[in-house]
């Protein structure tokens, strides 16, 4: 079948918006989706700018947040039937990791992982959706493929906050945002967001946060935060950033026996420095891989915490584009003003 998507052929050069193709019958495990709607996460950047390294998948699609229908599926899925209404999520599931799949560009083989959502029609592991009901938002469900599963592990899972627990987020993006919401959730307090750009400053106090910083305009930046969370540094800090410096400044502002989190990922070579000595006690850095999320069990209880109000996904897509634009949706993603960017479908 003909399909439309946007392929990397080249880092740190534009995506390539073209027809392929693909199997109408999954294989073994996969599943067919008409995709909806997708996400774009910091990753995609990442992987565009060739941040981890030398890629050796070129051409290949991406994307790995989305929503949308099944319309096929393969030999042994059990967890999703056609018909269904579904998130598209990187975060492995419930049922089977299938083959990634493999499309056909004019003879010439694209590659995809075991997901991919810049693409109108997608072949998916059963894994990788999740079933929701089908009166859902699909402009909101994206969020739950990356944004809110990874911040609500990282909170729930990675951080383990507590009742009145203090935790500054550097970095309010769509995962940042969803950090400060969850800690809300969870009775955090105080919750700092930080950013260099005052409208997310200003969206996470909306999404959360008791207080909001700007970094680029607050002065001792340290001073500050101190002067919120108390003398000894916060019981959690997060990074979104990915920036060593910035990573080295939450290390510094974690209390003794606090946690780090880290949520962004470096380039590659680009290193920090700590003084290590704290984490032979009980101070905690440690790496989020998606929040440790599981999403057949997290995207159900999201989707009732929704029904329930107490769920806020209203304006965390602050820009919206057709697929045919991804590279002009990427630059403003780069700029850093969009909290999330959704890329809307055409069929």
């Amino acid at each position: 079948m003909k399909l439309k998507a946007a392929i990397l052929t080249e880092c740190r050069q534009p995506l390539e918006v073209a027809d392929i193709s693909c199997p109408e019958t999954p294989s073994y495990g996969q599943v067919l989706v008409k995709v909806f709607y997708s996400g774009i996460c910091g990753t995609q950047i990442n992987e565009i700018e060739g941040s981890k390294g030398e890629d050796h998948y070129l051409p290949h699609l991406l994307g790995h947040e989305g929503s949308g229908e099944v319309l096929a599926i393969g030999e042994g899925v059990r967890n999703v039937k056609v018909g269904d209404h579904v998130v598209l999520h990187w975060r492995p599931g419930a049922g089977i990791q299938a083959t990634p799949a493999s499309y056909d560009w004019n003879g010439r083989k694209v590659n995809a992982g075991w997901v991919t959502t810049f693409n109108n029609f997608a072949l998916v592991s059963e894994n990788r959706v999740t079933a929701i009901p089908r009166d859902f938002d699909p402009k909101q469900a994206p969020l739950f493929g990356c944004a809110v599963t990874t911040a609500f592990g990282v909170v729930n899972n990675d951080a383990q906050l507590k009742i009145g627990q203090s935790i500054v987020i550097f970095g309010v993006g769509g995962v940042g945002l969803n950090i400060a919401q969850a800690a809300s959730l969870s009775s955090g307090h105080p919750i700092v967001g930080i950013d260099i750009h005052d409208s997310k400053v200003e969206m996470a106090m909306k999404f959360g946060a008791s207080h909001g910083l700007n970094s680029a305009k607050c002065g001792d930046l340290r001073e500050r935060i101190l002067n919120i969370v108390g003398p000894s540094g916060a019981d959690v800090v997060v990074d979104t950033t990915g920036n060593p410096r910035v990573i080295e400044t939450a290390y510094d502002l974690t209390h003794p026996d606090g946690r780090t989190i880290l949520v962004g990922v470096p380039k590659k070579g680009d290193n920090i420095s700590i003084y290590s000595l704290p984490l032979h006690f009980k101070k905690i850095l440690k790496g989020s891989h998606g929040g440790s999320s599981e999403p057949h069990i997290e995207i159900p209880r999201f989707v009732r915490l929704m029904g329930a109000r107490k769920l806020q996904l209203e304006g965390l897509f602050t820009h919206e584009y057709p697929l045919e634009r991804i590279n002009e949706a990427i630059s403003t993603m780069k700029n850093g003003v969009a909290a999330r960017i959704l890329i809307r479908m055409e069929h």
